[in-house]
């Protein structure tokens, strides 16, 4: 066993296990942000790429030469995985310079200097098989095990809380004609105001459309944190973050337990408890998906074939060049994974409507909130048409982008809304509702979340300056007899990367309760 162990460890098989690194590291660092089944593909193809390379190397090494061909195989891989890191980091930190020629003579220089360093006749790294085996592995199981920490086993479906004092209510009832409940939420949409004095654009014809339809539309609405994650978790826990959990204070960064009680929310609970069924779409971020669902709703694979993982992983390497060649394009690829799961949504939604069993859905819809993949009419647009050479967005450009996309979106909600209505034995509640404002907005304004509600036959419950924390408490004391306190309606702002650094912000309104 003790010689098994030693033969392998010095058979230089460390090219294949650098050729797999890259992608695992990249999910690791992408925890909860894809699902692991995204890297499956470049896991393949880099490896297969790193096989075929050392082959061959070795052809031209000759045989007895295996461990030479191995060494210089593994100096021309960490120079093709890191040629990426190296041009994003220039690009970021010197954006005005020349670097692009520079780098590439660099890296020249770099691969010359690895063939004369592994060709030279005394140096044979038969030695060095085995140290570099060890740290090869030893990479492959840091990576593999930090995203096994962080990602967690969240594929079986169990009735639970991701926080254990969450407000959950057991007493609640379902009614004899129990109602669908559905939860839009339009990541970044605005409030009307805001949208007219920000952007200069009237968004009256949508919210007069949906008053015609009897929602009620919160003139003075504020979504309670600023960013998706803190805002979600807040809303579908019916909480503020500060009195849900310890985690959740200023010096901590970590995003685990929020994402963990965003899968597993009161919310969920509670219609779960009485015997709800949960609707949820897939949306790009591993993070927001509830993959254990009773119907995950997911598009099929884009016809390309390549993810938006994918697309990141090339940008990594040196194969980023074929994309100037030409030769692929990530960035159409990512407009193609975004109108694609757009569609499905808004395609499918009459299929969710048709469900035997009351449901609760929640769709998280990535729109308006970028890439911008939509003008007004709905047909397709360039992504990188909306943001400079360093992946940003300047304000006019974020501007035109998120005002297109919105009217598409306003057009798609609209049909959705009759189409669940129209397909509904007993009137369901709807909720449409921002996470936050859009993005580029000072402060304060950030806050200015649309909110439109359709409550069958007890619209006088609701108020024109809800936010989110209060909504299901009031769907769970409306229509399943909970008992919730209404809560103070307040914001809290807080800087990035800083989550849970909370200052109370103004909740300013000049529009009376209704």
């Amino acid at each position: 066993m003790k010689k098994a162990i030693s033969n392998f460890f010095n058979t230089p098989w460390y090219p294949i296990a650098i050729s797999a690194y890259p992608v695992l590291a990249l999910l690791s660092a992408n925890t909860g942000q894809v699902q692991p089944g995204a890297g499956v593909r470049p896991l393949l193809v880099s490896t297969v790429f790193g096989g075929l390379l050392f082959f061959i190397v070795w052809l031209f090494m000759r045989s007895s030469k295996t461990h030479k061909a191995a060494f210089l195989t593994a100096l021309l891989l960490a120079l093709f995985f890191t040629y990426g890191h190296a041009y994003i980091y220039i690009d970021e930190t010197y954006p005005e310079s020349n670097y692009t020629m520079w780098l590439a003579i660099g890296w020249i220089v770099l691969f010359v200097l690895a063939i004369g360093w592994a060709t030279r006749p005394k140096l044979t790294f038969v030695s060095s098989a085995s140290t570099l085996n060890t740290v090869a592995l030893a990479l492959l199981v840091m990576a593999v095990g930090q995203f096994s920490f962080e990602g967690g086993s969240r594929s079986a479906h169990a009735l639970r809380l991701g926080l254990e004092n969450a407000p959950i209510d057991s007493d609640l009832v379902r009614p004899e004609n129990p109602p669908d409940v559905y939860f839009f939420l339009l990541d970044s949409y605005g409030r009307a105001d805001l949208l007219n004095r920000a952007y200069g654009f009237d968004n009256g014809e949508f919210i007069n459309e949906l008053e015609s339809r009897d929602f009620f539309v919160a003139k003075c609405s504020q979504s309670n944190y600023v960013r998706t994650e803190i805002s979600l978790g807040s809303s579908l826990n019916m909480q503020y973050l500060q009195e849900l959990s310890d985690t959740f204070n200023p010096e901590s960064t970590s995003r685990r337990v929020l994402w963990d009680s965003l899968k597993h929310s009161a919310v969920r609970y509670n219609f779960e408890s009485m015997g709800y069924e949960t609707v949820n779409y897939e949306t790009g971020f591993a993070w927001l998906d509830l993959t254990d669902a009773d119907h995950f709703m997911s598009p099929p694979a884009i016809s390309s074939g390549m993810t938006e993982f994918a697309g990141q992983f090339l940008r990594t390497t040196l194969a980023r060049n074929a994309q100037d060649l030409g030769l692929v394009d990530p960035d159409y690829l990512l407009g193609v994974g975004f109108r694609d799961r757009f569609k499905y949504i808004f395609n499918s939604i009459d299929d969710v409507a048709k469900i035997q069993q009351p449901t609760f859905s929640y769709i998280h819809v990535i729109s308006p909130h970028p890439p911008f993949v939509f003008d007004p009419e709905g047909n397709p647009t360039y992504p990188p048409d909306f943001w400079n050479d360093q992946r940003q967005y300047p304000s006019d450009l974020y501007q035109k982008g998120y005002v297109n996309q919105l009217q598409f979106l306003n057009k798609n909600m609209l049909q959705a809304i009759d189409t669940i209505v129209a397909n509904s034995e007993t009137p369901p509640i709807i909720i449409i509702q921002g996470d936050h404002g859009p993005w580029l907005q000072p402060k304060d304004k950030r806050f200015w979340n649309l909110t439109a509600i359709y409550f069958p036959n007890h619209k006088d419950k609701l108020y024109s300056t809800i936010s989110p924390v209060n909504i299901f408490r009031l769907v769970f004391n409306t229509y399943f007899g909970g008992k919730y306190d209404i809560l103070e309606d307040v914001s809290y702002f807080s800087p990035v990367p800083h989550l849970y650094d909370f200052s109370k912000m103004p909740y300013p309104c000049d529009t009376p309760n209704n």
